[in-house]
């Protein structure tokens, strides 16, 4: 059972990654606020709690493998691979510049980066691929793969969740931060989702529903999944677009917009409070 020191210790995390994923951006002056912000507990839970990997070998064989299948959120997966001591945290201003380590997708040669991504739907193709390979070789490691809710609209997603299913791929969490709003507007009046977790139950995976900020639920959503059997686990996270930014919460236009360089400090003030 976790404990109550372990909680703060993760939210305590959480907050510091909301700072540095505002900071990276503002200094970029582009980027992805709304999905980057809406699922950091998700990632922390992941990354201080969860899978087993070392930032000083990255290439551990036996390591977990994590995917960001929602490419455009990199400025969360950097922040949080940052503070895991994968790179320094001084390269996090750098993000998007010209020549710079962290460009705008996560990209081949970031250590701890284990695909690149920008393109919608892919994600979950590479966590199946990868924990088959771990199942054919009877290698230890897990995979996991965060996805958008918008990112349900394409087609390789429910190709890739057949193909889970069928070789009954035990060692595989998919997540999906499920915030309601994608890039041009709310997924319901885009494209309806609902209702979503029966569509991932008719694929026969076991199918986990948390509050995204809830610490304790998300991690009983991880322990769920490590016992499950001879099925892959789904956990849908109920999260908020810009999560913790009042202006940014629910507002589809903070999906790429970033904030004001020199609106930056009250920002950080509200994020403190």
């Amino acid at each position: 059972m976790e404990t109550a020191q372990e909680i703060a210790r993760l939210k305590e995390t959480a907050r510091n990654t909301r700072k540095l994923i505002l900071e990276a951006l503002a200094e970029a002056g582009s980027g992805h606020p709304g999905g980057s912000l809406s699922a950091v507990e998700l990632l922390v839970t992941l990354y201080f709690h969860v899978m087993r990997h070392d930032p000083k070998n990255p290439k551990w064989e036996d390591r977990d493998r994590f995917f960001l299948s929602k490419g455009h959120a990199a400025p969360l997966l950097y922040s949080i691979l940052a503070q895991s001591g994968y790179f320094r945290a001084e390269e996090l201003m750098s993000l998007r510049k010209t020549g710079a380590l962290l460009q705008g997708h996560p990209s081949m040669g970031i250590p701890g980066i284990e695909a690149p991504a920008g393109s919608e739907g892919i994600g979950l193709s590479l966590a199946v691929g990868t924990a088959l390979v771990a199942k054919m070789d009877n290698r230890p490691f897990r995979a996991y793969v965060l996805m958008g809710d918008g990112e349900q609209q394409e087609g390789q997603v429910w190709e890739a969740a057949m193909a889970a299913s069928k070789f009954r791929l035990d060692n595989l969490t998919a997540m999906i931060d499920r915030n309601g709003i994608q890039q041009d507007g709310l997924t319901e009046q885009i494209m309806p989702l609902e209702p979503l977790a029966a569509k991932w139950r008719a694929f026969n995976w076991n199918v986990i529903e948390v509050d995204g900020y809830d610490f304790s639920q998300i991690m009983d959503g991880f322990d769920l999944a490590t016992s499950t059997r001879n099925r892959p686990t789904l956990i849908i996270a109920h999260t908020v677009k810009g999560k913790g930014i009042s202006f940014m919460e629910w507002a589809p236009k903070y999906h790429g917009t970033p904030p004001a360089k020199d609106k930056l400090s009250d920002v950080l003030s509200e994020l403190e409070r």
